[in-house]
């Protein structure tokens, strides 16, 4: 197949597109063309994989993305068996994109890949003026709603379910656990790998390392909200912690094997009730005890396999003094650290989902092909699936610039 993958949001090393489902979709020999925002994100795409440049989708004013991924889709939308869309912002492209490939009868199958609760996530978009916020709640709402009428949806957790009419495919945020077994936990650094926010616990990773021992290391991989880059990178110059920026997830993962523990210290937000903290579960796949805030499915995933300590919100001290715990109780941490690597390795490595998902995307192609057979899924409302670089060159104004 033929598959265009697009997002003017995410950073091009997103792990669950790039690093698994492209990666999931190249080996099962599909062509790829990877349109994401390289140029505003300091990256260049990964060897073999073609790519397409487009602006980043930030703030207020996402107009010139928005505009660039319509072009883009006008452009070569119909060169492609699947379009996979990552942003809920990339929605906007297609009013009119649609109907003139069903005019000419060459519409691609599109996939909304649906990454997060939007309409919740609002709440903590600190740039939003608070007016603008339950307005634009309906209007996400509304725009779901469209979406499952006119898209095929694969949703990122079970929860999201909840927020539309029909079943869709979960593709859940598993990682891949290392073959061999991990090195074991020690007791000099400690880890926290993902995006910097307040709501994620930024600040409170600052204050939990200004608790630690002096020989005890926090090192930090993320990119950061503006609102807390100033106090992530005075808190690198003079020791507190080691923010390494941006990684990309390969190498960010890299720091986890012989940590002490893993940190997420995100707040009592309700786009986190229902979601799964993909670093809790890439902490447990590497051998990592976990330390984390009662987010519910964290709370329960770190209670149900005893792979780690659940310490109250915005409480830094707790933060620490569970670190310390684990510190000076060789037992209790090689035994969390077990157990959170059995449980990953059993239900919650990507491998085993790689086949369902690239599944999915064939059986909808396949179905497109054959109007007769998507008909007779149409009126089902749900299908199943078969198991089944360079730098970037300036384009027309308007128009996506190209990559590779």
């Amino acid at each position: 197949m033929r598959i265009l993958v697009v997002t003017v949001v995410h950073h091009p090393e997103d792990a669950r597109i790039l690093h698994r489902q492209i990666a999931a979709l190249r080996e099962r020999g599909h062509r790829i063309v990877y349109a994401a925002p390289f140029t505003a994100r300091k990256v260049l795409p990964r060897p073999g994989l073609e790519g397409v440049d487009l602006p980043r989708a930030a703030g207020l004013d996402r107009r010139a993305a928005v505009s660039a991924a319509r072009a883009l889709l006008a452009e070569r939308g119909h060169e492609a068996d699947v379009i996979l869309l990552h942003d809920p912002e990339l929605l906007l492209t297609l009013p009119g994109t649609l109907r003139r490939w069903r005019r000419s009868g060459t519409a691609p199958v599109v996939v909304w890949d649906v990454h997060e609760d939007t309409a919740a996530a609002l709440a903590m978009k600190r740039w939003l003026p608070r007016a603008l916020r339950p307005p634009l709640r309906l209007g996400v709402r509304a725009a779901e709603r469209l979406a499952e009428r006119h898209l095929r949806l694969l949703l990122a957790e079970d929860a999201y379910q909840e927020r539309f009419r029909r079943t869709h495919p979960v593709v859940p945020n598993h990682t891949t656990a290392p073959p061999q077994p991990p090195e074991p936990p020690g007791t000099e650094r400690v880890v926290y790998v993902g995006h910097l926010s307040q709501a994620r616990g930024a600040l409170d990773l600052i204050e939990t390392a200004r608790l630690l021992p002096a020989d005890l290391h926090l090192d930090v991989a993320g990119s950061a909200d503006p609102d807390v880059r100033d106090a992530l990178a005075a808190a690198h110059r003079v020791g507190i912690l080691r923010w390494h920026g941006f990684l990309p997830n390969d190498r960010a993962l890299a720091l986890l094997p012989g940590a002490l523990a893993g940190l997420s210290l995100l707040h009592d937000q309700p786009n986190y009730r229902h979601s799964r903290p993909t670093k809790v579960v890439e902490y447990m796949a590497h051998g990592v005890p976990v330390v984390t805030t009662p987010t519910p499915l964290a709370a329960e995933l770190v209670e149900r396999h005893g792979c780690g300590l659940v310490v109250p919100y915005g409480h830094p001290l707790a933060a620490a003094q569970a670190i310390r715990r684990l510190s000076s109780d060789a037992e209790l941490r090689l035994g969390t650290a077990r157990r959170g690597r059995a449980a990953a390795l059993a239900d919650f490595n990507w491998p085993d989902k790689a086949a369902e998902f690239t599944g999915w995307l064939e059986t909808w192609a396949q179905e497109e092909a054959d109007p007769g057979r998507a008909g007779d899924v149409a009126r089902r409302g749900r299908s199943r699936p078969r198991p089944a670089a360079g730098s970037p060159s300036p384009g027309p104004r308007a128009r996506p610039g190209r990559v590779g």
